[in-house]
């Protein structure tokens, strides 16, 4: 990155291994066809986005896919503090994400406030439907969301040991307020259910620093990119239980 030199692999990469890398819809003002556009032209092998309530922009979405030949996958997740409509919304929105067959889907689950035993029907339903279905379902590890903090997340990983993750692992250093020295057990735990990465770079008082070329920012980028090459060398030796 830049002048700063990070620590080469220490693992060997398999001549037939590589990463889908896809593009994310936040902040972009244009159509689904102009951000497919942008998304092909600067070299993304596909999207990540929301699955549109409206039919017609569902309509858009795969009709600009399938032109600018794409991978999707779909965030999936609902809203409101009343536990039965949230877990009710959050069935209806995943299922019609798994409808769509996209490479996977991503789940922004439950609440920080729901308990453990309302958690948990979340994650069951998840399970009981990837393996219905046959696509991957994953959990994100979002603040205010079921998992997220370290401490949090480590129970239901030992609970459910199908349940796997999209790690965005800023959102814990910004919870617990460091890079996560402290909660290796966990950290490590995560890593290990880890299918999908968002590679944003957080620090002790924040999910996202300004510039990741910043020389202050040295040892805080080295520490993301040793978490991400650990998930990586984890899917190349293929030691995640699912690939």
């Amino acid at each position: 990155m830049g002048q700063h030199q990070l620590n080469p692999l220490e693992f060997r990469v398999p001549n037939d291994f590589s990463l889908t890398i896809l593009a994310t819809k936040w902040g972009f003002q244009g159509d689904f066809d102009l951000f497919c556009a942008k998304a092909k032209a600067d070299g993304y092998d596909g999207i990540e986005v929301w699955l549109p309530k409206n039919l017609d922009q569902q309509k858009a979405l795969f009709a600009a896919v399938e032109k600018h030949d794409l991978k999707y996958c779909l965030l999936a997740g609902a809203g409101g503090n009343n536990f039965q409509k949230h877990l009710q919304d959050f069935k209806q929105n995943v299922q019609a994400a798994v409808n769509t067959k996209p490479l996977f889907v991503n789940c922004h689950s439950g609440k920080d406030y729901f308990s453990f035993e309302e958690n948990r029907r979340f994650i069951e339903f998840t399970l009981e439907l990837e393996q219905a279905s046959g696509v991957p379902i994953y959990h994100e590890t979002h603040r205010a969301k079921i998992l997220f903090a370290a401490h949090i997340t480590k129970p239901f990983l030992e609970a459910f040991p199908d349940l796997r993750l999209t790690l965005d692992i800023s959102h814990w250093c910004n919870v617990h307020s460091s890079l996560l020295q402290d909660q290796k057990e966990a950290v490590d735990l995560a890593l290990s259910r880890s299918h999908h990465v968002h590679s944003r770079v957080g620090f002790a008082h924040g999910p996202q620093i300004n510039d990741p070329r910043a020389p202050e920012w040295e040892s805080t980028l080295a520490t993301h990119f040793g978490w991400w090459d650990i998930v990586v060398e984890k899917h190349c030796k293929k030691e995640l239980r699912y690939q």
